[in-house]
């Protein structure tokens, strides 16, 4: 596992400006969930998102009913690792489109296709409502990856925050049931574990720094609507006794982020467990850095980096 510590480096100064505007909003937690997906969705159409080849929306078969997704291809040609993605929500908001850029970023950065994923959220769909999509939305990536350009033996799952609980838990599950096969996880400031007791970092970084300890507390208790799912090991992955054989794991963690420490405790965990992991923690950044990919340096080169990565998993 490695580990790039910086010493003493204050958040970037581009996140602390995003963070000082923030402030003046109300809490996420005093909002309803309606209207803070719906002003999340008008201010990424702002954001700037490069041209991709091939971009289209679907709807397919899930346990409670249509799921959508969007394809991302960065060329019309075939066999190229495909990358299912589940963007963060901290289980309630965010959708898509909001992660429209990222995804393609990411497309075109790691020459993959990229199928975004819109898994079910609370509190209309709460546990395990999300952890079911994502595993039906991978296992329809698996069985068409050859009709959208991509390759069923190199399938890859990635996310952001809770997005990232959702690509381990399918990672996990897809172990256990005998596929599909995954050829690797990237996994962006993962959520790990339900937060009692709470790790260091949540008293360290649960105010001032953009997600707070109250913000994520509400969202988990929207999700986890059973008290006795919150250490179910599709809620809780860091709390899973067998992490072996899972495939290997890209992971970021960002200092000024709250599950900073859940984060590291998993990374640690899959090394232990002789999974092949590489952790890459950034001193500057704090949680949603990598939403600012094409308009902050440090998300540029974390995306790039971990396209790097993933092109030499084979």
């Amino acid at each position: 596992m490695k580990f790039l510590k910086e010493t003493d480096m204050p958040l970037h100064p581009k996140l602390q400006t995003i963070v000082d505007r923030a402030a003046a909003l109300p809490p996420m937690q005093s909002v309803q969930p309606a209207v803070t997906r719906a002003n999340g969705e008008k201010m990424a159409a702002l954001a700037a998102r490069p041209d991709v080849a091939h971009v289209e929306d679907r709807f397919i078969s899930g346990p409670r009913g249509d799921i959508r997704i969007r394809i991302y291809r960065p060329n019309q040609e075939d066999g190229n690792q495909i990358v299912t993605y589940f963007h963060g929500s901290a289980f309630v908001i965010c959708s898509i489109d909001t992660h429209d850029a990222l995804c393609r970023h990411l497309c075109l950065r790691s020459n993959a296709v990229v199928v975004s994923v819109d898994y079910g959220l609370a509190p209309e769909d709460a546990f395990p409502a999300g952890p079911d999509d994502s595993l039906a939305a991978t296992l329809w990536v698996a069985e068409n990856a050859g009709t959208i350009g991509g390759d069923p033996q190199r399938l890859i799952v990635a996310g952001d925050s809770a997005g990232a609980t959702m690509a381990i838990v399918t990672a996990m599950r897809a172990r256990d049931s005998g596929g599909p096969p995954i050829l690797a996880q990237f996994l962006i400031y993962p959520v790990t574990n339900y937060p009692d007791p709470a790790p260091p970092s949540y008293a360290e970084r649960g105010e001032g720094c953009g997600l707070t300890a109250e913000a994520m507390h509400w969202g988990w208790d929207l999700y986890i609507t059973n008290p006795d799912d919150r250490s179910h090991p599709f809620a809780s992955p860091l709390l899973v006794e067998d992490l072996s054989n899972l495939p290997p794991a890209y992971i970021i963690t960002a200092e000024y982020d709250l599950l900073r420490d859940e984060g590291q405790a998993f990374a640690k965990r899959l090394t232990e467990a002789g999974v092949q992991t590489e952790m890459i923690h950034y001193d500057d950044m704090n949680h949603g850095f990598m939403g600012n990919v094409g308009d902050l340096d440090r998300a540029n080169e974390a995306l790039d980096a971990a396209c790097t990565w993933l092109a030499g998993i084979e």
